[in-house]
């Protein structure tokens, strides 16, 4: 059985999803970005961190095979099948602070942050919780300096990612409203829960 939606552009939902459970994220138009975060469901503070996944994998590169963990060093997420190949694990979810300070934007702006907050605080896990994001089919240069430069996603219409949980956990979606990070454009993500 396969239960799906439509995350809107600019938008961002949430689901609880039981261990073994498989998420598949698909950029239904192409050219889309979106931030994936997931807590562990018996301990809603203990979401996904960018450094024990690169402490424990080895890599900031994640594709196929590759384990998301937690702050406490739980596996959560497993990568069971990437057809774009392209994601970014650097970058904390887009804000409102964001917005101000890197853009010049003076009143409310959609932001993946308030969207993964929002989705994730009607199964009770707290803000707090949510920190940087696993941002499907973003891409991001890593020069020789340091520097890092958000590219174009290069992801088609109707390719996607598929994760699998590894224990019980709560999990939310964004569709970024960044422009910079999805090509200029927001647009929808669809997701499905098998």
């Amino acid at each position: 059985m396969v239960d799906g939606a439509i995350v809107p552009a600019g938008g961002g939902l949430g689901w609880r999803v039981g261990a073994g459970g498989r998420l598949r994220v698909v950029a239904v138009e192409g050219a889309q970005t979106g931030d994936v975060f997931a807590v562990s469901a018996d301990d809603l503070d203990d979401g996904l961190s960018n450094g024990r996944t690169f402490d424990y994998g080895g890599s900031v590169r994640l594709s196929t095979g590759a384990v998301l963990y937690s702050r406490r060093s739980r596996p959560l997420l497993t990568i069971v099948e990437d057809q774009a190949g392209v994601h970014d694990f650097l970058y904390a979810p887009c804000s409102q602070q964001m917005y101000e300070i890197g853009y010049g934007a003076t009143g409310p702006h959609p932001n993946c942050l308030d969207n993964l907050t929002g989705a994730l605080g009607r199964f009770g896990v707290p803000d707090t919780a949510v920190t940087t994001a696993f941002n499907v089919f973003m891409r991001v240069d890593l020069g020789p300096d340091g520097r890092l430069d958000i590219l174009p996603p290069l992801v088609t219409a109707g390719q996607g990612v598929t994760f699998r949980a590894e224990r019980d956990v709560v999990v939310a979606v964004t569709a970024c409203p960044a422009g910079a990070a999805s090509g200029g454009h927001s647009r929808p993500l669809r997701v499905e829960i098998t």
